[in-house]
C-alpha cells in the first residue's frame, strides 16, 4: 500500500524552454536526500500537457534512471486518448516502473462509466503487475470518475488499488473509503487538505501527492508521518508550513483600462516562480502558461517570508543548492523576469 509523501515533481526548463535534464537530476537528488516516500513524474505539476511524447518518455526515463533504485517512482501516463496512455504505460513498464498515475481523460468528457470501461480497466488488464492510480481532479479535466466506478474497478482489477483524491470534496472521499475499504490507499491531491483527510475517521487517507514538497520535502514528509502517528509536533509543523499551501494557486484582482479582472495563476506557475527566485533548477513554465502578476508575486513573497522568518524549513534548500535564501527573498534584483510588468 502506498503511504507517505510523494512529490509531484516539477519539470525544470532552460530559459529557452527546453527540458533541463541536468536540473531534473539535481532536484531528484534533493528530494531523495530529504527522505520523501517517492516521486511522481510527468503529472500536472510536471507540465505533462506541454511535453511532447518523446520528451514525456525521456523525462520518465531520466527520473527512473536517477531514482528508480532509491525511491518509489510513479509515472504519469494518463491522457484523453486510451491508446496513447497504453503506449506510454508500456514504455514505463518496460523500464521497470511499478506505479502509474492516470488522470481522468480531459476535454472529450467521458462519463464515469466510460472512464472505467474504456480507459482504466483497459490499461489495468493490459498491465496487471502495475499499481494503477486514478487521478480525480474535475476542476482540471471537466469530468470525474465516481467512487462507485472506482470501487467496481478495484473489485474487477485489484491493481487499481490507490487513488489521487483531488476533488476537494470530503463527501466524495468518505464514499471512496466506504466503498473501497481499508486496504485501498487514498492519497490527497491537495496539500492544504492532507491533514484533514488523514484525520477524518471516515476517510483515513494514507498520504499525499504533494506540490509543496518541491520546496520542503522533509517538512511535508514529516507532516504526513506526524498526522498518521497523531504526533504532538503536528500543530507546530502545520503552522510553519501552511503558508506555502496558499501559493500553489494564486488569485488576484487586477486593474485594467477596461475594468477589473480576476486572474488565476495555477499550479505549477507560483511554485516554479518561488523556485526560480530561490535559484533552484526550475526555469519558466511552457506556453501557454507564463508569469504571475506583480500583485501575485508580492503575495508569494509574503508567504515565503513568513515561512523563512518563523522556521528553518528552507535551510535544506540553502545547504543542498548552496544558495542564500535571505538575500533572494529580500532583494528586488532577483525579481526581474518573474512577473508581467503590465496587464
Amino acid at each position: 500500500m502506498l503511504q507517505g509523501c510523494y512529490t509531484a515533481l516539477i519539470t525544470p526548463f532552460t530559459n529557452d524552454c527546453q527540458v533541463d535534464y541536468e536540473g531534473l537530476s539535481s532536484i531528484i537528488d534533493f528530494q531523495i536526500s530529504e527522505g520523501v516516500s517517492g516521486i511522481l513524474v510527468a503529472g500536472t505539476t510536471g507540465e505533462s500537457p506541454t511535453l511532447s511524447w518523446s520528451e514525456h518518455e525521456k523525462v520518465i526515463k531520466t527520473v527512473y534512471d536517477v531514482a528508480g533504485d532509491r525511491t518509489v517512482v510513479i509515472a504519469g501516463t494518463g491522457s484523453n486518448n486510451t491508446e496513447e496512455s497504453l503506449k506510454v504505460t508500456k514504455f514505463a513498464h518496460n523500464l521497470g516502473i511499478e506505479n502509474i498515475l492516470l488522470i481522468d481523460p480531459y476535454y472529450n468528457g467521458p462519463s464515469s462509466l466510460e472512464i472505467r470501461k474504456e480507459y482504466l480497466e483497459v490499461i489495468a488488464k493490459e498491465f496487471p503487475s502495475l499499481t494503477i492510480i486514478p487521478y480525480i481532479i474535475p476542476g482540471r479535466t471537466g469530468t470525474k470518475l465516481l467512487p462507485q466506478d472506482l470501487a467496481l474497478s478495484y473489485k474487477n482489477y485489484p491493481n487499481i488499488n490507490t487513488v489521487k483524491e483531488a476533488t476537494g470534496d470530503f463527501e466524495n472521499a468518505k464514499l471512496t473509503r466506504k466503498l473501497c475499504g481499508d486496504s485501498f490507499s487514498i492519497l490527497s491531491g491537495d496539500d492544504d487538505k492532507t491533514v484533514s483527510l488523514i484525520q477524518d475517521s471516515d476517510i483515513k487517507a494514507n498520504g499525499v501527492i504533494s506540490v509543496a514538497s518541491n520546496l520542503v520535502p522533509a517538512a511535508i514528509t514529516d507532516l504526513v508521518s506526524f498526522t498518521l502517528a497523531n504526533d504532538g509536533n503536528l500543530t507546530t509543523l502545520q503552522d510553519s508550513v501552511s503558508p506555502l499551501f496558499k501559493i500553489i494557486g494564486v488569485q488576484t484582482n487586477e486593474s485594467t483600462e477596461l475594468g477589473s479582472v480576476i486572474t488565476k495563476s495555477r499550479n505549477p506557475v507560483p511554485t516554479k516562480t518561488l523556485m526560480r527566485l530561490f535559484g533552484m533548477p526550475s526555469g519558466p513554465s511552457r506556453k501557454p502558461l507564463g508569469l504571475v502578476t506583480y500583485q501575485a508575486l508580492q503575495f508569494i513573497l509574503e508567504k515565503a517570508r513568513i515561512v523563512y522568518e518563523n522556521s528553518s524549513l528552507f535551510k535544506p534548500i540553502e545547504d543542498f543548492f548552496d544558495l542564500n535564501i535571505q538575500e533572494r527573498l529580500y532583494s528586488d534584483k532577483y525579481l526581474k523576469g518573474l512577473y508581467y510588468e503590465s496587464y
